[in-house]
């Protein structure tokens, strides 16, 4: 008898389980019931938990949601992306030389400025609206119509965007009142540059242009990119988003192209 006594507190001590930091494997899950045996077991299993500091933190620790682990094997994809993001912060700083008035171009802020107001909602809208009015033929009616509607398109889902993402731009800089007029107030996508995209496109399928004015119309949609760029409003990401958006506004635009007699009609109930 007393031998099997001894072999059963050696068992014990071998046992791993029976030490302080697995204390709380031993111990019943919650809302189980306890037996109701008379008889007090004996064992390391019916200790009391350790009270304290020690307990409350093993506690947490155990509690510890999923997004606060470290990931010690991230994803090709997620390493790729984090690098070509972190490129495009970084180049994009280097071409805001007009971002404030200690850049280095920052004497040729105001004309850099002026170049991006070209690609501004508000303007293109008022001179639409204007060029309807003193338009006579159903065939310019037609094409502005159009045009307007594509202007309001894209102020439209440039803003959806815009306030679904959320990204800000490369400088802490401040919409002016024309931006916040034409819901451009993120960076993602860039909305100027969307614009002048859309209205190059539309003008080069929808006008008769020699090439020289067709050359010069797709380096102001550049320009216009580029100029928010170098203000420091948008990333390069944000530029070439905003050109690719212009684009496939053209492309809607003209599955629901507006007729003739459509035209007409919302002129003469306008």
């Amino acid at each position: 008898m007393p031998a099997s006594q001894s072999r059963a507190r050696a068992r014990d001590r071998n046992n791993i389980l029976n030490r302080a930091e697995f204390l709380s494997l031993n111990q019943p899950p919650k809302g189980t019931p306890e037996p109701r045996s008379g008889r007090k077991a004996s064992g390391p299993s019916m200790q009391p938990p350790p009270s304290g500091d020690g307990a409350r933190e093993r506690r947490q620790s155990q509690q510890l949601p999923e997004e606060d682990c470290m990931q010690l094997n991230p994803s090709f994809k997620g390493i790729a992306f984090n690098s070509l993001l972190a490129i495009d912060i970084c180049m994009s700083k280097r071409l805001g030389v007009c971002a404030g008035r200690a850049a280095s171009w920052a004497s040729a802020r105001s004309m850099v400025k002026l170049i991006g107001i070209t690609g501004h909602g508000i303007p293109w809208i008022g001179g639409t609206l204007l060029c309807l009015v003193k338009s006579s033929t159903l065939a310019g009616q037609e094409v502005l119509m159009n045009l307007l509607l594509a202007l309001l398109l894209d102020i439209m889902m440039v803003a959806g965007v815009q306030k679904l993402i959320k990204r800000r731009g490369p400088f802490e800089t401040s919409p002016n009142l024309l931006d916040y007029l034409t819901m451009d107030i993120y960076a993602f996508p860039a909305g100027h540059a969307s614009r002048a995209a859309m209205v190059s496109k539309f003008f080069l399928s929808h006008l008769v242009l020699a090439v020289p004015l067709r050359v010069l119309l797709v380096l102001w949609a550049f320009c216009v990119g580029l100029s928010r760029v170098m203000i420091g409003r948008h990333h390069i990401t944000d530029v070439v988003s905003g050109f690719i958006f212009g684009y496939f506004q053209f492309r809607l635009v003209e599955l629901v192209w507006m007729s003739s007699n459509t035209c007409q009609m919302l002129i003469s109930g306008w």
